[in-house]
């Protein structure tokens, strides 16, 4: 069994928002501005969960992205970028070296980078391919086709201070995101951990108790930007879309 709370867990160095019931805004502030990636091959459907709950009634205004125009800069219209489920090897090939720069670029000087499953695994220090915006490994890497199913995961007093002042545990589907443990790259900080799982997936070979205690949702800064990862999907139909929500808030620095 590996468990962990075996490895160091880095603080990073970063503002706590108050506490957020609702991410609805007065109506006098502008809606928080998210491009979400889609491209043609990605075979997701995620964005539509997304523009469901992202719209202006709730204090966001979501466009699709695609690869080529966030190569040709676009994402300088907005406030926060999601790269959501599908395929962490597939967002990275899509977007190519130019449009990873590009991303890059964008969180360092100050706009806010979402990852859902797919672009947590693309968020991560991990993969060559990776965006090496927060400095997370993929633990027991070797077996992340482990499966999909609905899932609890348990907030940490910041998890609950950042995403939810009414519940700490959520039921939430899961389908082979990324089991985040610390990295060690010294030019990224620590992160902070919001939530671990505390229930687990564990089929085509993949050993128990492995899930159990990793971390399922966390946060840093980039430079001037500040990155959020779900490795679960709370955009789902039935959510919980508040997580979603209020790290997007979060991520947009609207506190």
């Amino acid at each position: 069994m590996h468990s962990v709370s075996n490895f160091l867990l880095l603080a990073a160095c970063i503002f706590i928002p108050a506490s957020l019931q609702s991410v609805v805004m007065a109506e006098e502030t502008m809606p928080v501005r998210v491009a979400i990636l889609d491209f043609p091959a990605s075979g997701s459907q995620g964005y539509r969960n997304l523009q469901r709950f992202l719209i202006p009634k709730n204090g966001f205004e979501s466009t699709v992205i695609s690869p080529e125009a966030i190569r040709k800069g676009d994402l300088k219209n907005f406030d926060v970028v999601i790269m959501p489920g599908g395929s962490g090897s597939g967002q990275a090939k899509a977007l190519k070296p130019e449009g990873r720069a590009a991303v890059r670029t964008f969180v360092k000087n100050g706009g806010g980078y979402v990852g859902i499953c797919a672009g947590a695994y693309l968020a991560s220090s991990h993969y060559e391919w990776s965006l090496d915006l927060i400095n997370a490994r993929v633990w027991d890497r070797s077996h992340w086709n482990r499966g999909k199913s609905n899932v609890t995961i348990q907030l940490t007093p910041v998890g609950s201070e950042v995403l939810s002042n009414t519940n700490s545990k959520y039921n939430i589907y899961y389908s082979n995101g990324p089991l985040l443990v610390p990295d060690n790259q010294p030019d990224l900080p620590g992160y902070e951990v919001l939530a671990t799982f505390e229930s687990e997936v564990a089929n085509n070979g993949a050993p128990t108790e492995a899930m159990i205690g990793t971390h399922a949702i966390i946060r840093s800064k980039f430079g001037s930007g500040r990155v959020i990862c779900f490795s679960p999907h709370a955009e789902t139909k039935n959510g919980p879309h508040s997580l979603i929500a209020t790290g997007i808030y979060w991520a947009a620095n609207q506190e």
